[in-house]
């Protein structure tokens, strides 16, 4: 099993920064990647940025430029600063591991409790 912790949640003005940190625990002998999903209320959970466990990123068009994630590999931690928000970025975010399964192919997927971020003034 994995555990993800989320923290670092709040209100924020329009134009202002939050960092979001997840640290995970368990059996990572086998992730392949972290990430960071968000979802609105009213509409679906949709990836934000993923990291591999080799560096490759993924960023959603609407945060390329403002977004930024990071990892401390030591610490099995994973962070994601988030510049120039917009009230559309208001959302619960969820950390998300990917875990290679046993069964050859397939993927095991963990999720962190959400943390809430709100952009307003």
């Amino acid at each position: 099993q994995v555990q993800l912790v989320e923290s670092g949640g709040g209100l924020v003005q329009p134009g202002g920064s939050l960092r979001l940190s997840c640290a995970a625990s368990g059996r990572l002998f086998s992730l392949n990647a972290m990430g960071w999903y968000r979802q609105a209320p009213g509409k679906q959970r949709e990836l934000v940025v993923d990291i591999t466990v080799d560096g490759r990123t993924n960023y959603a068009d609407s945060v390329k430029g403002r977004f930024t994630i990071s990892r401390d590999n030591a610490k099995n931690t994973v962070y994601l600063q988030m510049n120039s928000l917009k009230p559309e970025d208001t959302a619960v975010y969820y950390c998300n591991a990917v875990l290679d399964s046993q069964l050859p192919g397939s993927f095991d997927y963990y999720w962190g409790q959400g943390t809430q971020v709100t952009v307003s003034s």
